[in-house]
């Protein structure tokens, strides 16, 4: 039990702020009552006096914000809104993700300048191919393929081949191979398909193969993971539960991402896996082996080629940029196209085509493409020149054809010409030609459709619940003797949060205040020590009890209104506020579903999360609310509520700071982790995920840290 001092009383003076809330204009006598300043006509005379509540093991003390009139240059469109329009864009999110990003490239640039010699190449090299694997995570086992054709098809001068071939044991994929009637084995490209529904059998698809095997060489074609014969998420009717093929990597990559994958690493293993089907085949020489893919699959070419050196040849299409030019144009794309941490480490596109100099290599461009052609030719550029210090220039090259996204029919011949030259010694002239493509039906690998609907198949998903229930047994062995400090330490290493002796209080500033028929609201904004502004509201009943409230809730510092009312009927004080995206603070649309997903891959990108803006939001609140008009040695208590998925900040934030909290409720918060990263459905959790946090802590770890948890 904490003892409260003595209450005392207190005569206002002039400039103390009293005018705005009494009925004179004169000075008036105030007390202070349970720690806060109250208007002496509010206390009734039996209420006097101080009182220890017995209630609970350690004490709360209430903040009632005194506020002045705001200034008169104020002005908000809204009436609970705290910030000007030109006070919230500048504290925006994304825009100050944005200005970390681009000083983050312009630092990678001005290190790639001061490359000179091979041995500097080398160097850059490894630094950036180690840390792209290890970002990836564990690749899976390479395990047995076992491969099988399902079906034939005769053509003019070649054959497909529908077939089957496990990436993991129960996990498989489904691909077309492309073979030319010659003799003698031949060289072999595989072809990755971009964001379409119908993956392999998509018409560009089977344009690149059908251009191959017209220039004597094999080509694959396989689904990735959500597309094709291999969505990862069926409906009743046994059909794709999204329309969007992007929907499901997203959803892929939450799990993922808990576990320290990416989708990346489930789709990078995927196409190094149809590589070792292409060499399998007897028909097919694997010293000369080709990669090329448009948009998504000129992603998956750009990953592939840097790291697997049995790549002879490439030519991304459709996607190499820079950072610096995505950022500044439509920003991150979708989850496999965002390694962690990559534009604070210095990987740039460009450096997935210097992972492999000096190889040969082509950049396939269209002048209106949404991945900017000022970044393709900048890329290009920063490659033609480590080409040059390696002493082949000759093996890097750029194509630009005018059209929108997509491979024009002269990026298509240009690639062929460029794989016929590299793989099978030719400079022959490759013009333009005009392909037949099949329907779905007929390419077709699998009885019902879909890998899901064969026997013993297991999804990503079903892929990451293993991993999580693993790391969840490695924890329980690795932190048995693991101290609460020692925890609190790792989370703060993690998340990168500071200590509260290295954060400087935040300043509260007024902003009006606004009559309700039983209570009033005084609107507030927090500047933080790190520049951030916090809109608030503190919610005040007229006759204040000891105990004081910081509520928290997905849709900002308004949308529990009705609870907060509730608890300011019972004679509370309630302080609410906007984190970090929510109320004043989001800007734009946040889907249901995904969250606001560019703003957190950009975070992402930038090896932060958006959960430990949060964090750090709620720690300098209630610092805020525990200290205000208070000294730092006698600070106030806080009960702290949070509803939805900023439940798993506020419980990070208790866990941290456990003294500020005499109690957390959390409602309608996600239990664990380990459930959400085997979960084919994990509605809104984007948001809240940290790369790997469970190879360190899951949720229920941190209970333990707080004097006094509920769940509602």
């Amino acid at each position: 039990m904490v003892q409260l001092r003595r209450v005392t009383e207190l005569s206002c003076r002039p400039g103390d702020h009293c005018g705005g809330h009494l009925q004179n204009s004169s000075p008036c006598e105030l007390h202070v009552r349970r720690g806060f300043l109250v208007p002496c006509d509010w206390i009734p005379e039996s209420s006097m006096g101080s009182r220890v509540s017995t209630a609970a093991a350690v004490c709360v003390i209430v903040l009632a914000v005194l506020v002045s009139s705001p200034p008169a240059a104020f002005a908000v469109t809204d009436e609970l809104d705290c910030l000007t329009p030109h006070e919230a864009a500048a504290v925006l999110l994304y825009p100050r993700l944005q200005q970390q990003a681009r000083l983050a490239c312009d630092q990678r640039d001005a290190q790639y300048a001061q490359l000179s010699t091979a041995a500097d190449v080398q160097q850059w090299v490894e630094t950036r191919r180690r840390y792209l694997a290890e970002q990836l995570g564990p690749m899976p086992a390479r395990t047995p393929l076992n491969a099988r054709t399902v079906r034939t098809i005769q053509a003019e001068g070649f054959r497909i081949e529908c077939v089957i071939f496990d990436s993991q044991p129960g996990h498989r994929i489904t691909a077309n191979l492309y073979l030319p009637a010659a003799s003698g084995p031949v060289p072999a490209v595989v072809v990755s398909s971009g964001h379409s529904r119908t993956a392999k059998t998509a018409d560009y698809n089977q344009r690149f193969a059908l251009q191959m095997v017209r220039l004597g060489m094999a080509a694959l074609c396989f689904d990735p993971l959500g597309q094709g014969e291999r969505s990862q998420i069926l409906n009743a009717e046994h059909e794709p539960e999204h329309s969007g093929t992007t929907t499901e990597h997203f959803l892929m990559g939450v799990g993922s991402i808990l576990v320290g994958r990416n989708t990346a690493t489930y789709r990078l293993h995927d196409a190094m896996r149809a590589v070792d089907y292409v060499c399998s085949r007897p028909e097919i020489d694997p010293q000369r082996i080709g990669f090329t893919g448009c948009s998504g699959g000129g992603t998956m070419t750009s990953y592939v080629m840097a790291l697997d050196s049995r790549i002879a040849c490439a030519a991304p299409a459709c996607y190499i940029t820079t950072f610096r030019r995505l950022i500044d144009t439509i920003g991150p794309q979708d989850a496999e196209q965002n390694i962690f941490g990559q534009v604070a480490a210095g990987l740039d596109h460009p450096d997935y085509l210097l992972l492999r100099a000096p190889r040969p290599t082509l950049i396939s461009s269209t002048t209106q493409d949404f991945f900017d052609i000022d970044g393709s030719w900048q890329a290009f550029r920063q490659s033609k020149r480590v080409w040059g210090i390696l002493g082949h220039p000759e093996r890097v090259d750029l194509v630009e054809m005018a059209g929108t996204h997509g491979v024009q029919p002269q990026n298509l011949a240009t690639i062929g010409h460029w794989f016929q030259r590299w793989l099978k010694h030719s400079d022959a002239p490759v013009s333009i030609e005009q392909f037949t493509v099949r329907t779905e039906q007929e390419l077709r690998c699998t009885e019902h459709g879909q890998v899901l609907l064969l026997d013993g198949e297991k999804s990503v998903f079903d892929l990451n619940a293993e991993l999580a229930e693993q790391l969840r047994r490695e924890r329980t062995e690795k932190f048995a003797d693991r101290t609460p400090a020692q925890l609190q330490q790792t989370i703060r290493d993690v998340l990168q949060i500071r200590t509260a002796s290295e954060r400087q209080p935040p300043v509260m500033e007024d902003r009006g205040r606004i009559h309700r028929p039983d209570y009033h609201i005084d609107r507030l904004v927090l500047k933080t020590d790190e520049g951030h502004l916090i809109p608030g509201l503190t919610w005040h009943p007229r006759v204040p009890s000891d105990e004081a409230y910081l509520y928290l809730h997905d849709g900002g510092k308004t949308a529990a209104a009705a609870a907060i009312e509730a608890l300011v009927d019972q004679g509370f004080a309630v302080v609410s506020v906007d984190l970090r995206n929510q109320g004043e603070l989001q800007a734009g649309e946040s889907s249901p579903l995904l969250t606001d997903w560019k703003s957190y891959y950009l975070a992402y990108l930038l090896g932060q999360s958006i959960l430990s803006y949060r964090v750090e939001d709620i720690l300098n609140s209630a610092d805020f609310v525990a200290f205000y008009q208070k000294p730092r040695e006698q600070p106030r208590k806080v009960h702290l509520v949070a509803e939805g998925q900023t439940a798993i900040a506020a419980l990070h934030a208790a866990a941290l700071q456990p003294e500020l909290f005499a109690s957390v409720t959390l409602k309608n918060a996600p239990a664990d982790w380990t459930t959400i990263a085997g979960s084919p459905n994990p509605v809104g959790q984007l948001d809240d995920t940290i790369h790997g946090v469970l190879k360190s802590w899951d949720l229920p770890d941190l209970q333990p840290l707080i004097f006094e948890l509920i769940r509602r």
